[in-house]
């Protein structure tokens, strides 16, 4: 199925790193949501994929039906469901991401910011922007070196 790179996405970051087992069970459920997500009885033309055994991550092609304010409820509450039944947070945008060479880490904010005091995260470390859009921001924007996301914002008196 071809999605438009200006579906819109949401990118919902684990507070931690998936088990395999894990990522399977709730690869299921996304997929058993994304198939009955409807917006005013229309069907949403929508998949979902996890990414690094920590971001769940919804896309919905608009071209056909647009997400209503309550089907994005629904994909909330779903969330929420998630969170409960895995024992995950996905809804603290101060648990920032980054890369540690292959890894993929993440860190609260006054961790990130130590990390970043002592030189471990610098300006070319790679960190997640969770703000993107659309297809086209996930694939261009998403992982960008810290000195080009909004992240340099929140900590611009360290760099």
């Amino acid at each position: 199925m071809q999605f438009s790179e200006n579906s819109r996405v949401w990118v919902y970051q684990s507070d931690k790193k998936l088990s395999d087992t894990e990522v399977q069970q709730i690869q299921s459920l996304l997929n058993e949501f994304t198939t009955g997500w409807t917006a005013h009885n229309n069907q949403l033309k929508a998949k979902a994929e996890i990414r690094y055994n920590r971001f769940l991550i919804l896309i919905v092609d608009e071209s056909q039906a647009g997400a209503s304010g309550c089907s994005i409820d629904k994909s909330v509450h779903f969330m929420q469901q998630l969170e409960k039944q895995f024992g995950i947070k996905l809804f603290d945008r101060f648990n920032l991401a980054f890369r540690e060479g292959n890894e993929v880490l993440s860190a609260p904010r006054h961790d990130f910011e130590a990390l970043l005091k002592q030189g471990s995260i610098n300006t070319d470390t790679i960190v997640f922007n969770n703000m993107v859009q659309n297809l086209n921001e996930l694939q261009t924007k998403w992982e960008v070196p810290f000195k080009d996301s909004w992240h340099i914002q929140l900590f611009r008196d360290l760099v």
